[in-house]
């Protein structure tokens, strides 16, 4: 049997983990520069923990684990053959593999707020899973890079976390355009097509404008049950303009009656305002109003980023969720968070060919091998390059050096040192960079200043 991946899963070479760490290690830089700490979850949560945040089609994309033994022991034949799956699966499962990094920090919040100082700013880098259909740039396991605050309803953490945003896809050299919206504007909407029993069901759909056009959006309202009526009402919604505070200036008149609409253009136009002030240019800022994202955790400001240059889904998002401690039994710790999707900025890097000289690991110096004698002096003065903090090592046989030469190439180490007995006898090091293809010799000193 030919051994094979799970489907949505992938194998990194050490090419592709050192350009992840390299990704990594800019989004960490830039999370403790803005002020967030360090923070680690398990990977898998109790079931009940994970159900019942994400909407409806999030929580069927949650990977649950059987419970251990036999699972199926307490299980009646007629449980077995009554059609309803998910209250079989409370009996089968308990746990489940995290499907985002803010609900388990939720409930981490939720089980230290005495400790904690607020607000509370966290960052976490860790891989997450999903039962989605695998697509060019969605994984079934992937990791997210995460930076939340909690304890504040200031609309300044929002214009901060742009800010965030704008600075890290700088640093990696991705130019980017940040869509915003706001869930409370999404509520004004829903108010003003009279489908406020619907707001969910709405959102969902809306959601999915990018991936089945206006057509599929109507078509999904009308198979969720909401009127042509209020369907014609939101007929606007496909046709802004490109000036953000034009289109908020219209919805202030639609909102005339929805305080809760209102708010969100009011919230919305504070954080363009001020990140305006701040000296960003309006080209990297969208008021996309049908952004919904389709989790019901958010409350209100929300955000979605898109590389510019790259046929690609978003690369971030995330936004305001002022309730989610609530279901854990502690109130008013609002939160809001960002999150930066690694494997999505990594294709998007690599297609755009973005990644520096220094995002890949390599040995500086392979030594040949040149039998018994010479081995010890090579392991000693590779000792002493480590001490120095040179990546070296030692080819393990004493083959001939065309394979040594070859090793060395395929492997893409820069120099390639020869100790044998004449350098030995006289003090001395030769080595060829394999790059520029010069050779040179030098003493040991000489070559250990290098």
């Amino acid at each position: 049997m030919k051994p094979s991946l799970a489907r949505g899963t992938r194998d990194f070479s050490a090419l592709e983990v050192s350009r992840r760490r390299y990704i990594i290690n800019t989004l960490q830089k830039n999370f403790e520069l803005f002020g967030f700490q360090p923070l680690e979850t398990p990977s898998f949560e109790n079931l009940s923990t994970l159900t019942g945040k994400y909407g409806e089609e999030g929580d069927r994309l949650i990977f649950k684990i059987l419970n251990s033994g036999n699972y199926l022991d307490k299980i009646s034949e007629e449980e077995l053959n009554v059609d309803n799956h998910q209250a079989l699966t409370k009996k089968i499962s308990e746990k489940a593999l995290r499907y985002d990094l803010t609900v388990p920090f939720a409930r981490y919040v939720a089980m230290n707020q005495g400790q904690l100082v607020f607000p509370f700013k966290r960052y976490q880098v860790q891989p997450v899973w999903r039962a989605d259909r695998p697509a060019k740039g969605r994984f079934r396991e992937f990791y997210q890079c995460d930076a939340d605050v909690v304890g504040s309803e200031s609309l300044l953490q929002e214009v901060d976390l742009v800010q965030l945003y704008l600075k890290s896809f700088a640093d990696l050299k991705i130019p980017v355009t940040i869509h915003m919206n706001n869930r409370k504007i999404l509520s004004g909407l829903a108010e003003y097509a009279g489908i406020t029993d619907k707001l969910i069901e709405f959102t969902v759909a809306l959601d999915k404008l990018d991936k089945i056009g206006k057509e599929g959006v109507v078509k999904e309202l009308l198979e969720r049950e909401i009127s042509q009526e209020s369907i014609d009402k939101l007929e606007f919604l496909f046709n802004q303009s490109d000036d953000a505070l034009e289109n908020l200036l219209q919805l202030k008149e639609k909102f005339a009656d929805s305080e809760i609409g209102l708010k969100g253009v009011e919230e919305l136009e504070f954080v363009l305002t001020q990140s305006l002030n701040l000296g960003v240019d309006m080209q990297n800022l969208v008021f996309n109003i049908t952004l919904a994202r389709g989790l019901d955790y958010y409350t209100g400001a929300i955000f979605e980023v898109k590389a510019d240059e790259v046929a690609m889904g978003s690369i971030g998002g995330g936004g305001r969720y002022d309730n989610l401690t609530e279901v854990f039994g502690v109130k008013n710790i609002p939160g809001i968070g960002i999150s930066f999707g690694l494997d999505r900025v990594y294709l998007v890097m690599e297609e755009l060919n973005l990644f520096p000289e220094e995002a890949t690991t390599q040995v500086e110096y392979l030594f040949a091998n040149f039998g018994a004698e010479g081995t010890v002096e090579a392991l000693k003065l590779i000792m002493q390059l480590r001490q120095k903090g040179v990546s070296a090592e030692l080819y393990p046989e004493n083959s001939k050096l065309n394979k040594q030469f070859t090793y060395a190439e395929k492997k893409g180490i820069k120099n390639l040192v020869f100790l044998g007995e004449e350098e030995i006898k006289n003090g001395t090091v030769t080595f060829k960079d394999l790059t520029a293809g010069e050779q040179k010799t030098l003493s040991l000193e000489e070559f250990l200043s290098l």
